[in-house]
């Protein structure tokens, strides 16, 4: 098993920061109380992180285990908590730190994975899974339904940007160069399907199409 570099726990930890960021946001929009607002901030941040680790035997998750993620998943809660309006003003602020954490778990994600010796594929699927996990997470405390879930292109953007690592990975590409051009491609895909509207097919029920 290959030892996981210093540079992808950084990215880790500004995936981190960024899902913080957007579970706090959604907190505070939610009315939340402090205690809440900060118990989205945590899921939002670690969910995907620790769902990976516990498939992949990398127990006890690196969530729990090392004190910095716990500080930054706070940090970033009671930040946005006091300052709410300062970090508010970002446009489309809740998306676009959402699109942020989704490409930097789903690239970490898959490459902690693959430092597992899990095989290509499913590296490239718990990476996707890393991404969306604490989304889903955020989501269904906060009464909504996951944006996964939705017609959104959302955990198709992380599967991409962790298809890029595995496929660098594969033919022994310098894993920073891969790594940051993955999150790159899912960061840039998630903004452009936002931007303009793109949406997967839905399923319709017989007849439903003729009533609208």
């Amino acid at each position: 098993m290959r030892t996981i570099s210093t540079f992808l726990i950084v990215v880790d930890l500004i995936g981190t920061a960024a899902f913080a960021l957007s579970g706090a946001l959604v907190g505070v929009r939610r009315k939340l109380d402090l205690f809440g607002v900060l118990v989205l901030s945590f899921v939002a941040a670690t969910a995907g992180g620790i769902a990976r680790d516990v498939l992949i035997g990398a127990v006890p998750p690196e969530a729990i285990r090392n004190w910095r993620y716990i500080a930054v998943a706070f940090v970033a809660g009671v930040a946005t908590f006091l300052w709410y309006p300062v970090i508010n003003r970002l446009h489309d602020a809740v998306l676009v730190f959402d699109a942020a954490g989704l490409a930097l778990f789903a690239v970490s994600g898959t490459e902690k994975a693959l430092a597992y010796g899990l095989n290509p594929l499913m590296a490239a699927l718990l990476g996707m899974l890393t991404g969306i996990g604490g989304g889903m997470v955020r989501d269904i405390l906060s009464a909504q339904i996951p944006v996964v879930l939705h017609s959104d292109v959302y955990a198709i953007a992380g599967l991409a940007g962790a298809a890029v690592v595995v496929i660098g990975h594969t033919v022994h590409l310098p894993a920073t160069a891969t790594t940051l051009t993955g999150a790159s491609l899912c960061f840039f895909l998630r903004l452009t399907a936002m931007r303009r509207h793109w949406r997967i097919p839905v399923a319709h029920l017989p007849g439903e199409a003729a009533k609208q």
